[in-house]
């Protein structure tokens, strides 16, 4: 059939994959994708759709500059294709391609052996998280494609997020939309896209089915979530959140156009339940596609090693989590207490090692060096430095990956000892403010998701959540001895983070102006820290690393100019 036919289907049997790939990995997401084919034949589908850029995973960063990594990818998409012949799927292969122009974010539309159409992504997003136009040359205004003969528009991703690539699908005859996406989750990221493809098919009167990937790739988590919207605002089709999902929708042609006649709906991942599964996935694909199957962490007694415990239970299962106590001489018995108690209700293995002479004897040999200086930070930080290099001992010796605990508000303002609680191979908290990092201990407490592998119930004593945060480093210390209380700190640095906001309206907030100052000086000379921090999932639209990159050497100061 060719563009201007009459169509010779009135019913599509659309099949989304909403799979796992892994970056770089051709021959594991070629074999993925060759069980989706398999499962799309046995669902009788006409169509087949993978997620952006499947074959080489989303997002492959500098693989991209190697030619034989092109050439490869290639030949997997070129296998791909061949697997449709003697099958009635047609599918939709995201994958790159390399023609006269460059290198293109492509799709590959297949049936029957052959390549039956190209389309190349138009709007390259180089902004947050994304910097495609690095690699990738952008394509013209897109033509629909025929399938089964009915006109198909194929926006890809970023395409949808501008008008003029669906309007002009639209413009041409396209009387569905298939969009293939790699959009990692931040909070509210799933209603955001909802909103966005709400507007595109009010805008254009065509259905669109949104297929996105799952799964954690270093710091960026995809949380799938696919769903189909009907004019109308009609949500036809809602897939699962965090988990991989296979859905098969059945089409109609009617006197207003295609319409689902049996997608299913999948509860959509609450905004409280949300942050949860994002850490959980991110952790477990990063140990897991990193080739470590369990993890080891430092237990404190403190809230946010409390909760990375619980997040590792979820994702590994109680019995692939180590947790270590290292007291020293200022560790309370509450501490004490309360993370036995912790590790005993995830069920996780506990040991206490103490770091009382190994702390000591370096005192002693540094002596002669240090004098007879008052005790300062050096003597907290060589505690802190102590516990560091005992995980790192034990990660190296039993193979465990090391977990690492600070969360966004410590890490914001260097509460962090660089080569002592910082060390570590990933920090599920990476991104959570202080405040965060309770309520969803609070949530925990109440709910266990249905992928998530750990104990049900209070797995976090509620003395953990109601007790003073303390790094225990000196006597009767308290987080609060050097910074503002955590809903403060948090607040300023939201608005300094997240919204990029000038001082004297942040002070306008009601915050104290020399808190407001001093917050920002210590974010600024904290970034060197940042640098050196593990990863950890970006779970908001500024997230360090990821979202927000500032220089290390950096002379300017808000408000100081003449």
């Amino acid at each position: 059939m060719h563009p201007g036919q009459l169509p010779v289907t009135d019913q599509l049997r659309i099949a989304l994959a909403q799979l796992n790939p892994k970056v770089g990995d051709l021959s594991g997401n070629l074999a993925l994708a060759r069980q989706a084919l398999d499962d799309a034949k046995a669902a009788k589908a006409d169509i087949l759709m993978l997620s952006e850029l499947f074959l080489t995973g989303y997002f492959p960063d500098d693989l991209l500059f190697k030619e034989q990594f092109i050439k490869d990818a290639i030949g997997a998409a070129r296998a791909l294709v061949a697997d449709t012949k003697g099958t009635d799927v047609v599918l939709i292969l995201p994958t790159i391609w390399l023609d006269v122009t460059g290198l293109h974010n492509a799709v590959l539309v297949a049936e029957h052996g052959d390549i039956t159409a190209i389309r190349y992504k138009r709007e390259l997003p180089n902004s947050d998280v994304f910097y495609e136009p690095r690699y990738f040359e952008a394509g013209p205004l897109p033509l629909p494609v025929t399938i089964k003969g009915v006109s198909v528009g194929i926006p890809i991703c970023e395409d949808v997020w501008h008008t003029p690539v669906c309007e002009h699908l639209a413009m041409r005859g396209a009387e569905i939309m298939l969009c293939p996406n790699g959009s990692p989750y931040w909070t509210n990221k799933q209603h955001i896209r909802k909103d966005l493809v709400r507007a595109r098919v009010a805008e254009d009167g065509v259905p669109m089915l949104y297929l996105n990937q799952v799964g954690g790739q270093d710091e960026l988590v995809f949380d799938g979530a696919s769903f189909a919207m009907e004019p109308g605002d009609k949500l036809v089709l809602q897939g699962k959140s965090f988990e991989p999902d296979f859905i098969v929708s059945d089409w109609v042609r009617t006197d207003a156009g295609w319409t689902c006649n049996n997608g299913r709906i999948e509860e959509l991942t609450s905004v409280k339940e949300a942050p949860w599964r994002a850490c959980v996935l991110g952790l477990r694909d990063y140990v897991l596609k990193n080739g470590f199957s369990h993890v080891v962490l430092g237990l404190s007694g403190g809230i946010d090693s409390a909760v990375v415990a619980a997040m590792a239970a979820d994702a590994f299962g109680p019995e692939k989590v180590h947790a270590i106590m290292l007291p020293y001489r200022y560790t309370s018995e509450t501490s004490l207490r309360d993370a036995r108690d912790c590790a005993d209700r995830l069920g996780v293995r506990y040991d206490i090692v103490t770091i009382g002479d190994p702390v000591d004897t370096a005192l002693n040999e540094l002596q002669p060096i240090f004098g007879n200086r008052p005790i300062d930070i050096a003597e907290e930080n060589l505690q802190s430095r102590m516990r560091g290099t005992i995980l790192m001992a034990v990660s190296n010796k039993l193979g465990s990956m090391l977990l690492t605990t600070g969360n966004k508000s410590e890490m914001g303002v260097g509460y962090a000892t660089i080569y002592g609680d910082m060390n570590g191979g990933y920090n599920p908290l990476k991104d959570m403010f202080k405040m965060d990092v309770y309520a969803l201990a609070a949530w925990r407490n109440k709910h266990l998701p249905g992928d998530c592998l750990g104990r049900a119930g209070e797995v976090i004593p509620q003395s953990i959540i109601d007790k003073a945060p303390s790094a225990e480093l000196r006597p009767d210390q308290t987080d609060q001895d050097s910074l503002p209380p955590y809903p403060v700190l948090d607040d300023i640095l939201a608005c300094i983070v997240e919204e990029e906001m000038a001082l004297d309206d942040i002070v306008a907030r009601g915050h104290d102006a020399a808190l407001v100052k001093r917050i920002e000086r210590l974010l600024n000379i904290a970034e060197y820290k940042r640098r050196q921090a593990a990863p950890g999932p970006k779970i908001t639209p500024r997230a360090f690393g990821q979202g927000r990159k500032y220089p290390i050497t950096n002379g300017y100061k808000d408000g100081t100019i003449g």
